[in-house]
């Protein structure tokens, strides 16, 4: 056996956090040209052009209108023509907290409108996460037709976030919009021929929808039934009480609109049936509700653009944007396994160990901070993170185990007695990544910074020093890993070394003068070198990876940590056999084996294997594929998925870690033309870069906080570098591809080669057709 430990910085060292960079400042960093040295010529067809003589630019965008938006967007909708049957078949609707799904009444001819929240959930931490801390199920409403149903006919428009479409029956047809908004499910159905508008609401029980799998724990006792009431306007509502909670669902018809809301609340026992009926008054009816909806989602999608010729593809794109803001909002609950759209599952919590990571992921380049409720969940349970780790750890550490509620409420156990111990550290490296990509400084200080400090302060209090004079750490689980739980587990070094690496770079950022600095250092020179055999990262010491498993826990060092990465010429044979070898074991594998494995080949700038494990995820032959509406399941439902195979495909347009930013670095090399739009970068730079014909045409890039930029342009020849204002930009060639350039904050360059091309921004042809999610 050897042992390999490449490192790598996370965190540029001279990092500048929102403020502009320029001057002496600029002149200062390595790698910039200094103001005494000549700088390098920009460069026109017509050769070398004064700074003076260059014309200023502008950007245009074919996408700067409602109507430009509306008409992409529609291209990308779902679309029904059979009556779904299964929830992972129809509509889903959500406004990140109150969310439905729309699929036919199992053996009834009826159509269901699910009714689930976020914040719904049991309060008996006793009972475990499974069971007593657990999403609980609110109900449902029918649609209950006359006739017969005989078809369908719906659209779930991604731009307006509304259902519409008819029903067809024996006796006539319905015509229905639905939407949700400000925790209000919004229905407008009107009837023709000899059918008729009947709406019933069906109360669920309070009850785990675990117990598809198991019986209640030793001692669980049932939540009181719920009780109904008619107000004095005639709302209807159903009171679920709980203990320490309740829950309330208000709805009332007025005409052909229906309006429901759920409220829930705890410690109180009463405050929900307000929290409800105020929901209602605030809706006021369908048409005003819409006309906020409506406001807020033209709004949200043009953050950010993109486009590329695959058109199944480039919808599944565009939907799990649109799915990610239906379950997601900053300030709510984190995404449990299934988000809001809660059915009957083993999984009825937030899963730690890779589910919460991987569903916000997307969010960054897609330029949606806004949507980042795992950040503001670890930001507002810091006492609870605390409580979670045993008694005598308690002064100084945190940490979560692998499911909990919506407040983190898990206890974590001990290294050494084999426990998954780093799902704590790898969350807040999400949380990191969305510092990285805003440059917001509150973030790094409030959150990340002393939220990390105490996860990594648990793992310091069981290193210890072998006879080799190297740390070692106890046995811990590589997450689901089915073995005796060994000692030096990958998933767990790796989280050190990166959290070690980060504690000291935010230090040194905040201007703090940490007492723990110099342990940290001695954690990162002294900690054990991963264990790797012939097959390359193992398991842990002693333990090979030597049965299919469907995590990459033991590679997180590869991705999405970047630790052992490509630009290490000396790692690439590690990484290299480390993927075959995972992938060469394949009874575990599920959805997120192939995007992860097409992330890391991504990063390897591989884009032709990266699409081709990628699409082993919509192949329908395997035995875990995408389902018809893009979500997917396999015991249960599992939001996190779909949501990373977005990520993938990230990865193979614009990829920034290690400082760099690396545009195109796997395009699939069938796809000639891709457009890239204010994609959003670590550095809190904003990306836009046009491929055409298998080349870039160009990269603009604006800066949001004056951060150091680095760039792989992956252009040739002689490279055209100007500011907004048409003067030249300082830069300097860092080899292999990279560009440094200064840009100050608020600023935006434009680098091409060759003469200047049409710097538009515009969907591009699409090339490799494809029907449209949903059952067309």
């Amino acid at each position: 056996m050897t042992s390999q430990s490449g490192e790598r910085s996370p965190l540029p060292r001279r990092a500048v956090i929102g403020t502009a960079l320029g001057g002496a400042a600029a002149a200062a960093l390595p790698g910039t040209a200094r103001a005494e040295e000549p700088l390098p010529a920009v460069e026109s067809a017509a050769g070398p052009v004064p700074a003076a003589r260059a014309r200023p630019w502008r950007l245009r965008s074919a996408m700067d209108t409602d109507r430009a938006w509306a008409g992409f967007l529609r291209e990308q909708d779902l679309r029904w023509t059979r009556l779904p049957t299964r929830w992972y078949e129809g509509p889903f609707l959500g406004d990140g907290l109150l969310g439905s799904m729309v699929y036919q009444e199992p053996g009834a001819n009826r159509i269901r409108f699910t009714v689930q929240h976020g914040r719904v959930q049991d309060h008996r931490p006793e009972f475990g996460s499974g069971w007593g801390t657990c999403r609980l199920p609110v109900g449902h409403l029918t649609l209950d037709p006359v006739g017969a149903i005989t078809a369908v006919d719906w659209r779930l428009s991604l731009w307006n976030a509304e259902l519409t479409g008819t029903v067809t029956t024996t006796a006539g047809t319905l015509t229905l919009s639905a939407l949700i908004h400000e925790e209000v499910l919004a229905a407008r159905v009107t009837a023709t021929g000899g059918e008729q508008v009947t709406w019933t609401f069906h109360p669920e029980e309070a009850l785990s929808p675990r117990r598809v799998q198991e019986d209640p724990p030793a001692g669980y006792t049932a939540n009181p039934p719920w009780t109904t009431r008619t107000t004095a306007d005639g709302t209807e509502q159903v009171l679920q009480p709980l203990t320490g909670g309740q829950t309330a669902t208000s709805y009332r018809r007025t005409g052909n609109d229906l309006l429901l809301s759920v409220g829930h609340s705890s410690p109180s026992t009463t405050a929900a049936e307000t929290a409800s009926l105020r929901n209602l008054r605030r809706a006021a009816s369908y048409r005003t509700l819409r006309r906020r909806h409506t406001d807020w989602w033209h709004a949200f999608y043009p953050k950010s653009f993109v486009s590329f010729p695959d058109q199944r593809l480039l919808s599944f794109h565009w939907i799990q944007l649109y799915k990610v803001a239906s379950a997601s909002r900053a300030g709510g609950p984190v995404m449990a396994t299934s988000g809001p759209w809660l059915e009957p599952t083993p999984w009825p919590a937030v899963w730690w160990n890779l589910n919460v990571q991987l569903e916000y992921w997307l969010i960054h380049g897609f330029n949606h901070p806004e949507l980042d409720s795992l950040a503001t969940t670890l930001r507002q349970n810091q006492e609870q993170l605390a409580a979670n780790v045993p008694a005598a750890y308690r002064a100084d550490s945190s940490g979560v185990g692998r499911s909990s509620d919506m407040f983190a409420d898990r206890a974590v156990g001990r290294p050494g007695s084999g426990a998954e111990t780093g799902d704590l550290t790898w969350a807040l490296h999400n949380v990191w990544l969305s510092y990285r990509h805003s440059m917001d400084e509150s973030l790094l200080r409030d959150t990340v910074f002393p939220v990390l400090r105490r996860a990594i302060n648990y793992y310091l209090h069981f290193l210890t020093p072998g006879s080799d004079g190297k740390l070692h750490l106890p046995s811990t689980l590589s997450p689901e890993y089915p073995v005796v739980p060994p000692q030096d587990t990958n998933y767990d070094l790796a989280l050190i070394r990166w959290g070690c690496r980060t504690l000291l770079d935010s230090a040194e950022l905040l201007g703090i003068d940490d007492e723990s600095a110099p342990r940290w250092r001695e954690v990162l020179a002294r900690l054990t070198p991963y264990p790797v055999d012939a097959n390359g990262f193992m398991i842990g010491a002693d333990t090979p990876y030597a049965q299919s498993h469907r995590h990459y826990s033991h590679l997180l060092m590869v991705y999405p940590l970047h630790l052992v990465n490509w630009d290490q010429p000396e790692s690439r044979e590690l990484i290299a056999k480390s993927l075959v070898h995972w992938h060469a074991l394949t009874g575990a594998h599920r959805g997120y084996s192939y995007t992860g494995a097409a992330s890391m080949y991504a990063t390897t700038g591989d884009g032709d294997t990266a699409i081709t494990y990628l699409r082993k995820f919509f192949d329908p032959t395997t035995r875990y594929p995408c389902q018809a509406n893009t979500h997917y399941t396999e015991a249960g439902p599992v939001i996190e998925t779909p949501l990373s195979a977005s990520q993938s495909l990230h990865d193979l347009f614009c990829q920034s870690w290690g400082g760099v930013i690396r545009v195109f670095p796997a395009v699939p090399s069938a796809w000639a033309d891709v457009t890239l739009h204010d994609f959003r970068a670590q550095g809190a730079f904003l990306v836009s870069a046009v491929r055409e014909a298998g080349t870039t045409r160009f990269i603009r890039i604006r800066s949001l906080a004056g951060e150091p930029l680095k760039l792989r342009h992956g252009l040739g020849g002689a490279l055209t570098v100007l500011l907004d204002d048409g003067t030249r930009a300082r830069t300097h060639d860092l080899g292999d591809g990279v560009l440094s350039i200064d840009l100050p904050r608020g600023r935006e360059v434009l680098v091409h080669s060759g003469s200047r091309p049409d710097l538009v921004i515009a969907p591009v042809a699409v090339s490799e057709p494809g029907a449209a999610w949903g059952l067309p």
